[in-house]
């Protein structure tokens, strides 16, 4: 994940640059997200990266958006592959999204990503096997933004692997945070 080492504008007239930074961050932090796992797929090359800029964007047709950091491989892979799976994960299994903040060890005949099951959807990209839901998507548009690409998905298929009413991961179940 990215380090900003530098203040990143704007800084409102009057403010301690500084001061100002460590606020703002604060206050993004506080926005509420979900904690997700998103699989990529490009030819024969998948990935998995956590992800935590993902929302719903569209009703007609369902659409939903994630920002992919541009130096990450899922980035590259999504780019190419115009796919994506958006996994949703069980609170219970919190600890899994730290296995996802790095390229994966793919096991194309175990069909494993850092040893965790996966199965391919629709499009192709990974959806892994302990995920409480998960949405299909095929890439409609990508909008640049500053470090991240929103790439905008239709949703193709989806489901739930278990009960609909199983707690899913959000960024203040863990002490992970970024952004801001």
């Amino acid at each position: 994940m990215p380090v900003h080492e530098e203040i990143v504008g704007p800084v409102p007239q009057g403010r301690e640059p500084e001061e100002y930074d460590k606020l703002r961050r604060r206050v993004l932090w506080a926005m509420p997200y979900g904690l997700y796992v998103v699989g990529a797929r490009a030819g024969e090359r998948r990935n998995a990266m956590t992800l935590n800029f993902a929302t719903q964007l569209a009703t007609d047709p369902k659409m939903v958006g994630v920002s992919v950091w541009k130096e990450a491989l899922t980035h590259e892979l999504v780019g190419e592959g115009r796919v994506f799976a958006l996994n949703l994960i069980d609170r219970e299994d919190r600890a899994i999204v730290r296995k996802f903040v790095k390229p994966v060890e793919v096991d194309a005949s175990s069909h494993t990503l850092n040893g965790f099951p996966f199965h391919d959807g629709p499009s192709g990209a990974p959806v892994l096997d302990q995920a409480v839901a998960w949405l299909d998507c095929r890439v409609r548009a990508d909008l640049d933004c500053g470090d991240h690409t929103l790439f905008v998905g239709e949703v193709v298929d989806c489901g739930f692997q278990k009960p609909e009413e199983t707690a899913v991961l959000r960024m203040e179940d863990t002490r992970m945070n970024y952004g801001g």
